[in-house]
């Protein structure tokens, strides 16, 4: 049987990190995979959740099952509580309901699983640009995906004209995919005024939005980044949301995720847990206790919240001080990344920013450089940038971009 199989190609992304680990250049920089690194290169255990993990191993007496499958109610009213707000009136009227799953990339499958065993011929419309693994996840789901203009390459900006005409010709019971914040792979996110018109449009094409809130926190706060999901909420009767704390409490190999269904009735939303659970039964059976308990001990508790608001305060303040040392250092090199030059790099958010760099290019700062970046419109994780190697980086930059323009004493060894 086994004697037939063809090897894979690699993951576009996490084969690079493969590729990295294998490189022996000392001064190698990995702006692949969407991993945050502090100024030391490392990606870091909060204190938060050090704290937090060692009142849960006190405190720990079993190691069953999580009950009910869907996830434990401290937890799942957690989650719906940073989305919606302490005391908000979705939660009040019970017409959200909230799944416990391994990672955001389990919430994103446990809801292709639900449509596709529930709404079968519905259409996932994504962002062109969006996540490598969007359709990767959707197609093993067996749900069929379109895209929409959404990136103005040009300008580094959104395209918020070609969005809009492409969302007004979505059908009826489709779903359209949003990302709540720090738009990956581009930065780029709509304004409150563009959240309100999108939501408007959706409503009149009776379409249901998928938010994908992977990176709450990391644009400009914990309120401010799901303003847009609110925003939908005051607009649409029903949504999907998929939730991530991989990021915003760096607990990526914990897997802690959740998918949560907003429905225009508490009956309904009922309904659809109850279907969530048949999926969940036939997929993971259940869901991993660890990560979900950090979550739940941290936000449960005033002290240990404001410590970790902190930490994820300083992450988010170093993202942004990198994109300005990035901007700044291709400037004085020369480089120009957009037509409009690199400002668009500190207007954007989060970790990702798209360079616009061709294959070649990237293939050369991997080759020359030991610099690593996706190869699809030049990708680079911001986060992957340290006041060490941005020097390196922006010289290396402007060598295979031919700017022929090196900063004395920041010179990449090759």
């Amino acid at each position: 049987m086994f004697d037939q199989v063809e090897k894979a190609p690699p993951d576009p992304i996490l084969g690079l990190t493969e590729a990295f680990r294998s490189d022996s250049n000392p001064q190698k920089v990995n702006l692949s995979v969407g991993v945050y690194k502090d100024a030391g290169g490392m990606t870091p255990v909060l204190e938060s959740v050090k704290e937090a993990e060692r009142r849960i191993l006190d405190a720990q007496k079993s190691k069953s099952y999580v009950s009910p499958l869907s996830g434990e109610a401290s937890y799942t009213t957690a989650v719906r509580s940073m989305i919606f707000g302490p005391g908000n009136s979705i939660d009040r009227e019970k017409r959200a309901v909230t799944a416990h799953t391994p990672g955001g990339t389990g919430a994103l499958r446990l809801a292709g699983d639900y449509l596709r065993q529930n709404h079968e011929g519905a259409t996932i419309w994504m962002t062109d640009p969006t996540w490598a693994n969007h359709p990767a996840v959707f197609d093993a789901a067996g749900v069929s995906t379109r895209r929409y203009g959404y990136f103005d390459s040009a300008t580094g900006s959104l395209d918020f004209d070609h969005m809009m005409s492409d969302l007004d010709a979505v059908p009826a019971g489709d779903v359209v995919l949003l990302h709540g914040c720090c738009h990956n792979p581009t930065g780029v996110d709509p304004d409150p005024q563009q959240w309100t018109q999108i939501g408007q449009l959706l409503a009149a094409r009776k379409a249901v939005p998928l938010v994908d809130l992977a990176y709450q926190g990391f644009a400009e706060g914990l309120e401010q980044d799901v303003a847009g999901v609110r925003n939908l909420c005051a607009q649409v009767p029903q949504l999907m949301i998929s939730s991530s704390f991989s990021k915003n409490f760096a607990l990526y190999c914990d897997r802690v995720g959740a998918l949560t269904i907003v429905a225009d009735a508490a009956g309904t939303a009922g309904n659809v847990l109850s279907q969530l659970k048949v999926c969940i039964r036939r997929s993971y059976s259940n869901p991993p206790a660890h990560g979900s308990s950090i979550v739940t001990t941290i936000l449960d508790d005033a002290q240990l919240r404001k410590r970790w608001e902190g930490e994820l305060a300083e992450m988010r303040d170093r993202i942004n001080a990198m994109r300005r040392l990035l901007a700044q250092g291709l400037d004085e090199r020369g480089v120009r990344l957009a037509e409009s030059g690199n400002a668009f790099i500190e207007r954007q958010k989060g970790m990702f920013s798209m360079t616009g760099l061709q294959k070649q290019h990237v293939e050369a700062l991997r080759s020359e450089h030991s610099v690593y970046v996706v190869a699809s419109g030049g990708r680079i994780n911001v986060a992957g940038l340290t006041e060490a190697n941005i020097g390196g980086v922006c010289n290396a930059f402007a060598t295979v971009l031919g700017a022929k323009k090196t900063v004395a004493g920041l010179k990449t060894e090759d």
